[in-house]
């Protein structure tokens, strides 16, 4: 019988379309970091499909992503984040994708026209607008924290939400 985890239930209700859009990412955000927290080294950077996608390169695909999108970090190879090193141990990814994660909101926090903008620092060229950014990491983080939740049961059993 598979262990099963109590994963934090999704936003019941919001006033405003900013609240609903910044409670889902954030619920989809906490969501992914609990499936791969505490999962057991090696499995948990081993590749359980063809593709080579595992629970680690995940995260640190994940923690690029909230990084370029929201703190104008430059990716030059998408495809090399999701390999995490062989330094990187699950306890510092998912730091790293938290202490992300709250800079990422620190500048949301400074957006109230979701019709504007999203400002990226050190990036050139036209920004989404935060409308879309938000509905982009909403649909990129639903994604990935599904083939987490596959992964995480494959390497232990665990099963959440």
């Amino acid at each position: 019988m598979p262990t099963r985890r109590r994963d934090t239930p999704p936003p019941r209700t919001a006033n405003t379309e900013v609240d609903v859009l910044r409670g889902f990412l954030d619920y989809l955000r906490t969501s992914i970091a609990a499936k791969v927290d505490g999962a057991p080294e090696p499995a948990v950077r081993t590749a359980a499909v063809p593709s080579g996608t595992n629970l680690l390169g995940l995260l640190t695909h994940l923690t690029a992503v909230e990084g370029a999108m929201f703190l104008g970090e430059k990716v030059t190879d998408w495809q090399a984040t999701f390999r995490p090193t062989a330094e990187d141990g699950v306890t510092d990814v998912v730091a790293r994708y938290r202490e992300t994660v709250d800079r990422a909101n620190t500048v949301l926090d400074t957006c109230t026209d979701l019709g504007a903008p999203l400002p990226r620092p050190g990036r050139s060229g036209p920004a989404p607008s935060v409308r879309w950014a938000l509905t982009h990491m909403i649909e990129e983080t639903g994604r990935h924290a599904g083939h987490a939740d596959i992964l995480r049961e494959l390497v232990d059993g665990t099963t959440g939400r």
